[in-house]
């Protein structure tokens, strides 16, 4: 389930890039290429639904994300600092158990 959720986060990271990419900002970008079809878009040209198309596919991205982050932890129960293993395969010592007792104050010297 993780690697098609992880194919679609590919496909719409990429599918956003290009949209926005295609945008009409104030140095006219790769925008240039939509003067000739905006009838195909309405009245108002591209813009409009190039903004809504790219905020379709943000909130796609973001409810993807989630969900593969979800399923990756379904997956997953252990973490990775888990699967460190030291350069000389050592075993790592468990830390010092602290025991409660205080130590004994110094005796007072005997006089004589």
């Amino acid at each position: 389930m993780t690697s098609t959720l992880l194919i679609v986060q590919i496909i719409l990271a990429i599918a956003i890039t290009i949209v926005v990419l295609l945008q009409k900002s104030s140095s006219i970008g790769l925008g240039a290429y939509s003067g000739s079809n905006e009838s195909v878009f309405g009245a108002k040209g591209p813009t409009g639904f190039l903004a809504k198309l790219t905020f379709t596919l943000a909130l796609a991205f973001i409810i993807n994300t989630l969900a593969l982050g979800y399923f990756y932890t379904q997956e997953s129960k252990s973490s990775v600092a888990d699967k460190i293993v030291p350069k000389n395969n050592a075993v790592v010592p468990a830390a010092p158990v602290k025991t409660p007792s205080t130590p004994a104050a110094p005796q007072a010297p005997a006089t004589k």
